[in-house]
Formats: structure tokens, C-alpha cells, sequence
């Protein structure tokens, strides 16, 4: 029973959910900007901090929950057309074959990998995350970003709130009884906050090139890119349109479009 719980991330994201409004908590009831603000009957600054925290966590669970783009069939049957559309998609002389997944026995479609803990492929796979206990993949990899975008305006704005109330004391065993709950509060958002400052910048400048975590790290053993020069990036379609098709949601992008090198950067 407590495997399965852990297995379906309950308690990750119990103990993500806990610690956010345990620290939350803890701002409120010392002697901070926002426990300043509530006294005095200032409400803006503390209505709009808990909205910033509820987004966040609101963001957190539709990321762990969403769909990553699970693979549910094999690639030639979940497109119309497929043949034609992958001679347009990929040149003849470059066309690499679609492997058939050692798992799930699923036809990956390119940039799919399976992933271990989830047990599923998954298109356009980045990485497991195991903060979110679930992959980041085709589905919800730009609300991944978002997520870790709203986490660190928060994470920042509670460091700044927990540096507000640090008082001074006679002595340093006084200091550290009055300070600290707000000094382990301080702690937890700092090593938080610098984690996903590592990773938001990570995550843009693979964004901004079309490229996955996983093709960095891994791209001398990926059958369609380890023939590919060291700076070489059969996706790349320049910064500007890598960040539009990233982030715009209004249209479908074909991930597995290649394109050959004195076309990267036309649209």
C-alpha cells in the first residue's frame, strides 16, 4: 500500500504541498513585512503574496498530473499519411528508421524515449522529474517552465519577507531561539531557490536552441543526432522561432521536423 502511494507520488507531492505552506505559515507569524502589513491593515501586499504561492502550487500539481504526451501508439499508425509526411519532414539521404521501443514494444516517433520509472515513452522526452514525480515531455514542458518561472518569484519574495524579519538579540544563543524557525524557513528557500534559478537557466537555452535534456546529455548515443557535428542541431530554427513555437499554444508543432543546415533559419 505505502509503495503504490509513493509509486503514484503522494508523497512527493504531499511533503512539496507541506513544506510550502508550512513555510508560508511561518512568514506570517513572525515579526515580517507581511505580518507588518497585516497590522496595520495593508492587505495588498499579503492577499498578493498568497496568490503568488497558490499559483504556484496550483502550476506544480498540473505539471505532476498532466500528460507529458505518452506514447499510445505506434508512430506510423497515430499519423495520416505518415509515409508521405516523413519524406517531407526529414531528408531521404538523412531518414533515420524509427526504432521499435525494447519495453512497451511501441514504434517510437523520433526525439521519444521510454521512461523507466514512469514505464511508458514519452514524445519529445526531456527528463523524469522526480520534484514533480512524473516526465517533462511534448505536453508539458513549456508548463514546466511556467511552473519553475512562478516558483522563483515566489521563493524570491519569501526570501526577502524572512530577511525582513530577522531581529537582533543580547546574545547569540537568544538570536538563534528568537530566529529560528525564520532562519530554517530562510535556509530551505535559499537551497530551493538557487535549484530552480539552475534550472530555469538550463531549461531556456535548451528552449532557445530545440533541443532536450536528454539529447544533450545523451546525443552521441541518439541514432538521428550522433552523427551530427558537436554544434550541429538538426531541429535549431534559430532563437526567435525556437521560442515561438515553444510558448505559443494557439498552434500544433511538428517536433520531429528536421531541417537541413541552409534551411535553419528560414520559417
Amino acid at each position: 500500500m505505502g509503495h503504490n502511494m509513493f509509486r503514484t507520488g503522494f508523497l512527493v507531492r504531499a511533503t512539496h504541498t507541506l513544506l510550502t505552506w508550512v513555510i508560508t505559515l511561518t512568514l506570517f507569524l513572525h515579526n515580517t513585512d507581511l505580518r507588518k502589513c497585516e497590522e496595520r491593515g495593508e492587505l495588498l501586499l499579503p492577499v498578493l503574496f498568497c496568490l503568488v504561492v497558490v499559483l504556484s502550487v496550483l502550476l506544480y500539481f498540473a505539471v505532476s498530473l498532466m500528460d507529458p504526451g505518452f506514447v499510445l501508439t505506434d508512430a506510423a499508425k497515430g499519423v495520416q499519411g505518415s509515409n508521405e509526411e516523413m519524406e517531407t519532414m526529414i531528408p531521404q539521404s538523412a531518414t533515420p528508421r524509427l526504432r521499435r521501443c525494447g519495453y512497451c514494444l511501441l514504434q517510437q516517433p523520433m526525439r521519444a524515449k521510454h521512461c523507466q520509472t514512469c514505464k511508458r515513452c514519452v514524445r519529445r522526452f526531456d527528463h523524469h522529474c522526480p520534484w514533480i514525480e512524473n516526465c517533462v515531455g511534448e505536453r508539458n514542458h513549456r508548463w514546466f517552465i511556467v511552473y519553475l518561472l512562478v516558483q522563483l518569484l515566489a521563493l524570491l519574495w519569501a526570501l526577502h519577507i524572512a530577511l525582513s524579519g530577522i531581529s537582533s538579540s543580547v546574545s547569540w544563543e537568544l538570536w538563534f531561539r528568537v530566529n529560528g524557525f525564520l532562519l530554517a524557513a530562510l535556509g530551505v528557500v535559499g537551497v530551493f531557490s538557487v535549484v530552480v534559478v539552475l534550472l530555469l537557466g538550463c531549461h531556456l537555452y535548451l528552449v532557445s536552441v530545440n533541443c532536450t535534456t536528454w539529447e544533450f546529455m545523451s546525443r552521441h548515443r541518439i541514432s538521428y543526432l550522433k552523427n551530427c557535428g558537436d554544434e550541429e542541431n538538426p531541429f535549431d530554427r534559430g532563437v526567435f522561432c525556437n521560442l515561438w513555437d515553444f510558448f505559443c499554444i494557439c498552434r500544433t508543432v511538428m517536433w520531429e521536423k528536421m531541417y537541413q543546415r541552409n534551411n535553419w533559419n528560414t520559417v
